[in-house]
């Protein structure tokens, strides 16, 4: 996917995974389900998604371990990677790790290819795959 020349944004809804299947299995009240709304950027040119700390501390999530990212302008730093966070656009969720670091919350490639969304850079907007409208198709082959 080649990143858009300007910005796309989006409303996410993220939910810690952990809560969420206590609350599924009845051993939490879904009022105690921790979640963080945001405008996120949409950066077709990062394959993982990222939270900021304060993001991570709201959503009660931890740490559980460290990656190496590139930035881009080739600097390369160690930071944490997340437990697992439920990440809800346009009506379609996923489970996923977020790496930590930066001041906002960041979209990569593996949470759009998993929601089945496409970048539509002219319109500066998420849109489903068209031949998928209604509900992600996960490619298995």
């Amino acid at each position: 996917m080649e990143p858009c020349v300007g910005e796309i944004r989006v409303k996410v809804r993220l939910t810690n995974a952990m809560d969420e299947a206590l609350a599924r299995r009845g051993r939490l009240e879904d009022q105690a389900v921790r979640t963080y709304e945001a405008e996120a950027l949409v950066d077709t040119g990062a394959v993982r998604s990222v939270i900021p700390v304060h993001v991570l501390e709201q959503l009660g999530v931890e740490e559980r371990g460290q990656r190496v990212a590139e930035y881009a302008d080739g600097r390369k730093d160690s930071v944490g990677v997340t437990e697992p966070i439920i990440f809800e656009v346009l009506g379609r969720d996923t489970l996923e790790e977020a790496l930590v670091l930066g001041d906002e919350v960041l979209i990569g490639q593996t949470v759009l290819e998993k929601l089945d969304l496409f970048a539509d850079c002219q319109g500066r907007r998420l849109i489903p795959n068209p031949a998928h409208p209604d509900q992600p198709v996960t490619k298995v082959k």
